[in-house]
């Protein structure tokens, strides 16, 4: 369970409902579900008019991790790596075969196995690097799709909120209910612009910082691989690796700042 997106979400939203409180208004205000079909609706068709609807359906599915990720052990990573270079300058690249089986991660297997069948280090590179640009534009779309919705839900709550207008005013005869209807009319933009901003946008960048820290720790298996088919140094690959960790710390403790 991702804490930071969680607190996020209630901190939010807690403020946002003590405000309306201490303002001397109540929940049922804002709780209109015509508003919300209105905002959530057109701003769904309008990323499914955007994306093709594999996409969409791939970045709702990967929605649950912004609040729940599986945790990457880089550390770990490093330990498994620099066993297989020790292991390969024992015994030669070619005794790293039988652990193949055991490797869970897919493209550490994949990039062990084409250096167990003699690819060259600068081919190998190449071959990875190529399916790590093709991994990378896949996924930069699932980040995407929710920057859209972010883009279009303010807007959509705007026509949301005509909508009431219009229906207001064509009653003006009941001007009694003529404030009361005006209130209601601007739920759907508080819906269209909190959802964006609560929602969609924060939704976006902490994808974009899971698929980030994925895209790293592949590098640097990567960056792991090709050196133990270089036969370097188990020590000077761990420097190496170690530098990958150092980025990573850095650059998380530079957002969290």
């Amino acid at each position: 369970m991702d804490k930071s997106s969680f607190g996020g979400v209630v901190l939010a939203f807690a403020g946002i409902l003590a405000g309306l409180l201490v303002e001397g208004g109540h929940v049922g205000q804002i709780l209109q579900p015509t508003a919300a079909m209105i905002v959530l609706g057109g701003t769904l068709g309008a990323v499914m008019l955007q994306f093709p609807l594999a996409t969409v359906g791939a970045a709702f599915k990967r929605l649950a991790g912004v609040f729940f990720t599986k945790k990457i052990y880089s550390d770990a990573t490093v330990q498994l790596l620099l066993s297989f270079a020790n292991k390969a300058r024992r015994s030669g690249i070619v005794s790293l075969d039988q652990d193949l089986p055991t490797i869970s991660d897919a493209f550490l297997k994949q990039a062990l196995t084409l250096a167990v069948d003699g690819t060259e280090p600068a081919e190998l590179r190449k071959i990875m690097e190529l399916q790590l640009d093709n991994y990378a534009q896949r996924e930069e779309a699932i980040p995407s799709v929710f920057e859209s919705a972010g883009g279009f839900a303010p807007t959509i709550g705007i026509i949301g909120a005509v909508m009431g207008l219009i229906q207001v005013m064509q009653h003006l005869d009941h001007i009694d209910e003529v404030g009361r209807g005006i209130a209601v009319a601007f739920v759907a933009t508080i819906y269209g612009v909190g959802s964006a901003n609560i929602l969609f946008l924060p939704s976006a960048g902490k994808l974009r910082f899971r698929l980030n820290e994925e895209h790293r720790i592949k590098e640097m298996t990567l960056e792991g691989v090709v050196s133990i088919l270089e036969g370097m140094n188990p020590r000077m690959i761990e420097v190496k690796l170690q530098s990958f960790l150092a980025q990573r710390q850095k650059k998380t403790k530079g957002q969290q700042a």
